[in-house]
């Protein structure tokens, strides 16, 4: 490598490592050498091979280099300018992920519609083709076709792909019907603070699942003489976690209540998907499910996901920051309906399309028109609640919208130990936000945006509502290294370019 790119590796690097608020202390433990040795990376002044690129990019969860590719994606935003038009909703990332770990249950051929072409599908599908599962695009590319071998081959799994997903962790519940005892990657993506699997252990080990921890690897054991016996009361209402235990019920040999159950829209699709599959589910939408679960799995299956209310948020809210007329297509209206009452309040001028189904033939869905608002701040803080409350996901968006209403409010973001700290990179581009605590953050407006180049914060909501910020900001602004938005979206800024934005993709590697 020339001393050039050397420099701009370490500047990339350095970058990174700072916005994760780590030291080069840390960042050396990480990788098993010498805080000097990072510090000369950083500095361009040492050779660095393809390996250890890989492995710094794995311990901050940032693409540094693509092969293939010139280097990390970027973001340059011309803002201030007003959007027009339609834009669809795509279908819903959490909702993939799950139907992708459900494929597992099922001997025969699983074929899901228009999924998310998203870096969190890729891993999995990485992950899943590690093991023996033929995956492949169909229909020019818009719909999955997944057929699992007779035997998983688990020693081969993709343990880097694993380790940049959170959605790994639903691999339990379908592999302990497979297999008496495997091994699966710690799970990854964003960086959100500690959040506990112990749910996940305590709702699985009533299936005979046994979980230890060692070397970054879950090591399980499966006895199949422990059946649940009585109801599964969750120790969270979690969406992953109800979705595991969904899983782990769906082929268990008799009916298992879960209580405690997220009704969340992600779940409702798995539900969905399980009764294709021959699996009776009681109760979707409530937050007990009663599971009438088949021991044998073999359905060749066509099912299509839903919309993502929470990319159709973030359309929504990109409206709301530009002062823009724009209508949101395919919108799931009722996991948004809390959202759409507070902004409506707040003095948002919109109109609803008549409701219609999804493709699902369940979900009910609208075609939502925003127009430009002088919105108010609203009367109580926003925070977030298990559905049908504001959804946890949804919650960063309203800092955006916040910055742009008169008055303050305040973000209560309960469940996450560090995500409001990502919100003030607002304040970069001209917001008042002021960081009550790790959780809290009070949001002054309206804002007076200005142009900023960026950091791409390392976790997908809070990097979305810093792209909307950008937007909003005359002149032009960089966003640095948008891995993570590619994580759960798809071709955002080509389709927000669609509709009047003015953003341009580029590598500077």
């Amino acid at each position: 490598m020339t001393d050039d790119y050397l420099a701009r590796i370490g500047q990339l690097i350095r970058d990174a490592r700072q916005h994760r608020g780590w030291t080069q202390v840390k960042l050396a433990e990480a990788l098993g050498t010498s805080q000097s040795a990072v510090n000369r990376i950083e500095r361009g002044n040492q050779n660095i091979s393809l390996e250890m690129i890989a492995r710094i990019s794995e311990a901050l969860d940032s693409e540094i280099v693509s092969l293939g590719y010139s280097g990390p994606m970027h973001l340059r935003v011309v803002g201030g300018r007003r959007l027009s038009g339609s834009i669809d909703v795509k279908t819903s990332k959490n909702a993939c992920v799950a139907l992708l770990c459900a494929s597992l249950l099922n001997s025969g051929r699983t074929v899901l519609r228009r999924v998310a072409r998203i870096e969190e599908v890729f891993r999995i599908l990485e992950v899943l083709s590690s093991i023996g599962v033929r995956a492949r695009w169909i229909n020019d590319g818009a719909d999955l076709e997944i057929v699992p071998p007779a035997e998983l081959d688990l020693e081969a799994i993709d343990a880097d792909a694993a380790r940049r997903t959170r959605s790994i962790i639903m691999f339990l519940g379908p592999l302990l019907h497979r297999m008496e005892q495997f091994r699966i990657p710690y799970a990854g993506g964003c960086d959100l603070g500690t959040r506990t699997v112990q749910p996940h252990m305590i709702a699985l080990r009533r299936f005979g699942l046994e979980i230890t921890a060692t070397e970054g690897l879950y090591h399980a054991v499966v006895e199949r003489s422990v059946t649940p016996g009585g109801p599964i009361v969750l120790t969270e209402r979690g969406d992953t976690v109800t979705e595991n235990a969904l899983l782990a019920a769906a082929r268990h040999d008799g009916v298992t209540v879960i209580r405690n159950a997220s009704s969340n829209y992600m779940v409702q699709d798995l539900c969905f998907f399980l009764e294709q599959l021959g699996v009776k589910v009681d109760g979707i939408g409530t937050t007990t499910l009663t599971v009438h679960g088949v021991p044998v799995i073999d359905v060749d299956v066509d099912y299509s996901p839903s919309e993502d209310p929470v990319e159709a948020m973030s359309l929504l809210a990109a409206a709301v920051v530009t002062g823009s007329e724009l209508t949101v297509c395919r919108v799931p209206v009722e996991f948004l309906e809390i959202e759409l009452a507070v902004l409506e309040e707040m003095g948002l001028d919109t109109d609803r399309s008549p409701e219609y189904a999804a493709d699902n033939g369940r979900t009910r869905l609208v075609d939502l028109t925003v127009r430009p608002s002088k919105l108010e701040a609203p009367a109580d803080k926003i925070h977030p609640m298990p559905f049908p409350g504001i959804n946890i996901d949804n919650v960063p968006f309203f800092a955006a919208i916040a910055a742009v209403a008169e008055g303050q409010t305040l973000i209560h973001d309960w469940v996450y130990d560090n995500r409001a700290i990502y919100l003030t990179d607002l304040n970069r581009l001209g917001g008042r936000l002021q960081l009550l605590d790790p959780h809290r953050v009070l949001v002054e407006g309206p804002t007076r945006w200005r142009a900023a180049e960026m950091m791409c914060p390392p976790a997908l909501r809070p990097a979305v509502v810093v792209l909307l910020g950008m937007l909003a900001a005359e002149g032009t602004s960089v966003l640095r290294n948008v891995y993570v938005i590619n994580r759960g979206y798809e071709d955002l800024a080509e389709r927000l370019n669609e509709v009047g934005a003015q953003i341009e993709t580029f590598r500077d590697i």
